[in-house]
């Protein structure tokens, strides 16, 4: 049902985005500009939605050296969703939050804040929130 739902919010946003750049640029030319951006944004919203969050909250990649029992939390709930291992970063903010993104599982990340980490362990190891 999501992929239903962003396939329309997407449809509509590049219907709108074509029928603008068809009034402001004109006619079939400003269609064809309206259509070419929208594919643009479309596509590299798609490719690029795992990096685009994961810059927006400053998340920092962690190793398994670094963060043992996150990796180690992450590893049991892909075992058990028959998931591969995503990537895991920490976000240095002092609020509790945690997502998971990414296009597909192979190209999947799962972020966790210090303050998560904290508040489940009692340590952060990687440097104060």
């Amino acid at each position: 049902m999501n992929l239903v739902k962003t396939v329309a919010l997407l449809g509509i946003l590049s219907a709108l985005l074509v029928t603008v750049s068809y009034w402001l640029i004109g006619g079939t030319t400003g269609a064809t500009v309206g259509l070419l951006l929208a594919a643009i944004m479309n596509l590299g919203s798609w490719f690029f939605s795992d990096k685009i969050a994961l810059a927006a909250y400053n998340a920092q990649p962690v190793s398994q050296v670094e963060a043992p029992a996150l990796y180690e939390m992450v590893e049991r709930l892909c075992d058990r969703a028959g998931l591969p291992m995503p990537d895991v970063y920490i976000i240095p903010t002092a609020s509790a939050n945690a997502f998971a993104t990414g296009r597909d599982p192979d190209h999947a990340a799962v972020a966790v804040t210090n303050a998560i980490v904290f508040i489940y362990y009692n340590v952060v190891p990687w440097g104060k929130f």
